[in-house]
């Protein structure tokens, strides 16, 4: 079995792959031009490492809850992906990534991402 988790954002995208529920690992990320360059970049993905678990961090609490919840089931629905979805908390992901030590928040690139989305792999699957 293999999980991928996506941390999204709206420039750029955070990815973590999970193989057998033991080794997780970032993978480099997605800078978003649009939502539907990302979602074929993530597609490709997703096949090449043949997913059968998609967990997708939504932030939660907040004013703009509702409309990231959308926002992000909308972008997951353009994935076409026919495996099993799940929505997890991704609030302080970040937060827990730059824990790792090797990490500069003001860095633009998919680094700090990525590894917000190792944090939801390894909460999911308790690694």
């Amino acid at each position: 079995m293999k999980a991928l988790a996506l941390d999204l954002g709206l420039k750029r995208i955070g990815l973590a792959l999970c193989v057998d529920k033991k080794i997780a690992l970032p993978l480099k990320g997605i800078l978003r031009k649009n939502r539907q360059q990302a979602a074929e970049e993530i597609k490709k993905i997703l096949l090449m490492h043949e997913i059968s678990l998609l967990i997708v961090g939504i932030p939660k609490g907040g004013s703009s809850e509702e409309i990231m919840q959308k926002r992000i089931q909308h972008f997951v629905s353009l994935l076409e992906f026919k495996g099993e979805i799940v929505f997890v908390d991704e609030s302080y992901t970040s937060r827990e990534a730059l824990k790792f030590g090797t990490i500069n928040s003001k860095n633009k690139d998919t680094k700090l991402d990525s590894l917000a989305a190792l944090v939801m792999i390894k909460d999911y699957f308790a690694l």
